[in-house]
């Protein structure tokens, strides 16, 4: 893989934060700026397939798609 040099332009005291971050996790701050850039232009796979059963789990729940029989103004009652 080709890498490329970048410059950017940050707040100092977000750097700093992010020093101590990437010291916590022992990773250098390129490879987390660089796993932030992939998740945001590639999405996160295990996020959408968390999303995608719990969808499926919500459609094949018992009940689901049954007939209404209760009237809006007897939720409301007091």
């Amino acid at each position: 893989m080709e890498y490329k040099n970048v410059t950017l332009r940050l707040p100092e005291n977000l750097v700093r934060k992010f020093k101590v971050y990437a010291a916590q996790k022992n990773e250098s701050m390129t490879t987390l700026i660089a796993d932030l850039m992939k998740q945001a232009v590639e999405g996160d796979p295990e996020r959408e397939a968390r999303t995608r059963r719990a969808i499926e789990r919500m459609e094949t729940a018992p009940g689901h798609g049954g007939a209404i029989t209760w009237k809006r103004d007897e939720l409301y009652r007091y």
